[in-house]
């Protein structure tokens, strides 16, 4: 009696535990990670993280070799100084000592064009007396004609030096260089930027490619990141199922080892059908599956071992 009591308790428990594994669907967490690159390439020369730290978001991940970069912007911002002074220059016009001497320049054309209007009407005079040659009035005619010149070219620049905003057309030129060197500070501001990555968001840092000294190639991952809002469940249902999991609908996660159970959304259902799921274990399979873990020593304590020294690890 005692022993059909004990089967039938057996067949029950049996039963109930395949009812409850028929109750659930394998599947496996999945990580979306960010990975962290420069778009330009240089010499990794500092690491501000190790793997398996939090980082929060804002935080210096690296920065590669910026001297190029930092020279490249002090360039950009000289040119824009003088770029700035031209145009400075062409908006106050001409300096107080400058027009002073064009006006002077002014005053001394006048006083020769009066001398040599007046020596002209001496020598007409007396040419006409028969007391000067041909040649000699000749001289004193293209000597007016030449001081007339000169003091219509002295008042021209004299003119030009009272416009407050110079030439037109010069000012608008000066004003495109100074557009064009803010566009080249901005652009080498941007390039000295990227070379110092931080982290878009907070996250786990899951691993580093490169070390401190290495040459790191454009666009090359340096930092892996994962954000807590990344993670997901994949797990594979029957096809009897798929109408109770539409987008939105809330599901319950377990794993071995959880104190509770997680809850989690449907995000995104398939529209092809797998017969073979790719990486899935049973329960008696999963529990001879093994898991690499980290454990970093004190200083003082690592220089006592070796590496490749065999130790022996358990729990404190």
């Amino acid at each position: 009696m005692k022993r059909t009591l004990a089967t039938l308790l057996a067949i029950a428990l049996l039963a109930g535990c395949e009812s409850r594994s028929n109750d659930y669907w394998q599947g496996y967490i999945e990580g979306e990670y960010m990975l962290l690159a420069a778009p330009a390439a240089g010499q990794l020369q500092k690491l501000y993280v190790r793997r398996g730290e939090q980082a929060e978001a804002g935080k210096p991940m690296f920065a590669l070799e910026q001297e190029s970069e930092r020279a490249a912007r002090l360039q950009a911002e000289e040119q824009l100084k003088s770029a700035e002074a031209r145009l400075d220059n062409l908006r106050a016009g001409r300096r107080a000592p400058e027009v002073a001497s064009l006006r002077a320049a002014v005053t001394q054309a006048k006083a020769a064009l009066a001398l040599s209007s007046s020596q002209l009407a001496q020598q007409q005079k007396l040419f006409k007396g028969g007391f000067i040659a041909q040649a000699v009035l000749d001289q004193a005619q293209s000597a007016h004609a030449r001081d007339a010149a000169l003091l219509k070219g002295a008042e021209a620049q004299l003119r030009t030096a009272l416009q407050p905003l110079g030439r037109e057309d010069e000012r608008k030129a000066a004003e495109g260089d100074v557009a064009a060197a803010r566009a080249a500070v901005a652009q080498a501001a941007w390039r000295l930027e990227q070379k110092s990555i931080a982290a878009p968001a907070s996250g786990l840092v899951q691993d580093t490619f490169f070390v401190e000294g290495e040459w790191v190639p454009a666009g090359k991952p340096v930092v892996s990141l994962l954000p807590p809002g990344n993670v997901k469940a994949r797990f594979y249902a029957p096809q009897a199922a798929l109408s109770a999991l539409a987008p939105g609908r809330t599901v319950e996660i377990r794993c071995d080892g959880c104190p509770a159970p997680f809850a989690a959304k449907v995000s995104f259902v398939s529209s092809q059908a797998e017969y073979t799921p790719p990486v899935l274990y049973s329960r008696e399979s999963r529990t001879k599956l093994l898991f690499l873990i980290e454990a970093r020593l004190e200083p003082a304590d690592g220089v006592r071992l070796r590496p490749g020294q065999p130790v022996d690890v358990r729990l404190k």
